[in-house]
């Protein structure tokens, strides 16, 4: 899934995500930035995340295009 961060406090590692799809404001998981390349995240911060099953975000990580799901470039 895709969002953009819309709160973090790096001291709690609390946090909010919106996603993409629906606008939904989905709550950061505890430990969800670890084995990231992220120490924090900033506000409008675009990334990518999975949900654990409380509907959390968890494995927050940035995307490539190819990660993001976008069309292939078409060839000329």
């Amino acid at each position: 899934m895709q969002g953009v961060v819309r709160s973090y406090d790096p001291e709690t590692g609390e946090g909010v995500v919106v996603r993409d799809t629906d606008r939904t404001d989905i709550v950061i998981a505890p430990g969800a930035l670890e084995g990231s390349l992220f120490r924090v995240l900033r506000q409008g911060q675009r990334v990518n995340f999975d949900l654990d099953p409380e509907g959390r975000a968890t494995a927050i990580r940035s995307g490539s295009e190819g990660d993001m799901g976008l069309p292939d470039q078409v060839q000329v």
